[in-house]
């Protein structure tokens, strides 16, 4: 499950339905309804940096308490907002979750692409590819994230809507191996086999690296998992 850091910010078929407590366009910001808006003594933060503010709250506030222990007053404090102004991002706790993870996969795809254009071959987009989809750290807040949400019972809109994230990366990982495949940059491998293959060695490294494995103190899950890519699709007759 990624955390970091090709491929557009959130697409639209990939932003949750209206009846997801305002909605995540591409700029992972749209705003609720006027008539939601709380009445508040003091001033608070509004527009974009509110609610970013508020999104940036959530995921620490739940990888710290975890969701049982939730509360809305929490990521108030966190991001020093009123609760009412959380609840007028948010809504019902129920459809929090989801919200807050669509919101951070448009932010983490968006800050993939950028450093994707800058990317000199399809090697080093590979290369980014792995940094971003890793957890940085032990306790990464992104990939405990993933794993709350991911824990939770969800109907048929949200599955949808979490099948859909996970796609998204598989979908940035086989645009990266067709452009090298094109360039003869990659062997011509199986690109969606392969794509199972790499994400699921990717999905077990991280949660390696969550648990705090001994034998990621001192290497790198980074330089393993991009040496294994890369050995597999280096193009025959290249040593």
């Amino acid at each position: 499950m990624p955390t970091s850091e090709t491929g557009p910010a959130l697409p639209d078929r990939l932003s949750p339905s209206k009846d997801l407590i305002g909605s995540v366009g591409a700029e992972g910001a749209a705003s609720p309804p006027a008539a939601r808006v709380p009445t508040e003594r003091k001033r608070q933060p509004s527009g974009d940096d509110a609610r970013g503010r508020a999104m940036r709250a959530a995921i620490s506030v739940i990888a710290e308490k975890g969701t049982a222990a939730l509360r809305m007053s929490d990521i108030a404090a966190r991001a020093g907002m009123s609760t009412g102004h959380i609840l007028y991002h948010f809504g019902k706790k129920d459809r929090l979750l989801l919200e807050v993870l669509a919101w951070s996969q448009a932010d983490l795809w968006t800050r993939f692409q950028q450093a994707a254009d800058q990317a000199a071959s399809p090697v080093e987009k590979l290369d980014l590819f792995v940094r971003f989809y890793l957890p940085s750290h032990q306790g990464d807040e992104r990939y405990a994230l993933w794993t709350q949400v991911l824990a939770q019972r969800h109907d048929a809109a949200g599955r949808q809507i979490l099948t859909e994230l996970l796609d998204g990366w598989d979908e940035r990982l086989e645009a990266i191996l067709r452009e090298g495949r094109e360039r003869g940059h990659f062997a011509d491998v199986d690109i969606p086999e392969f794509t199972i293959r790499a994400v699921a060695m990717l999905s077990g490294l991280s949660e390696d690296v969550m648990f705090g494995r001994s034998r990621w103190q001192h290497n790198s899950a980074h330089a393993f998992a991009l040496s294994a890519l890369e050995r597999e699709l280096r193009p025959p007759g290249q040593g």
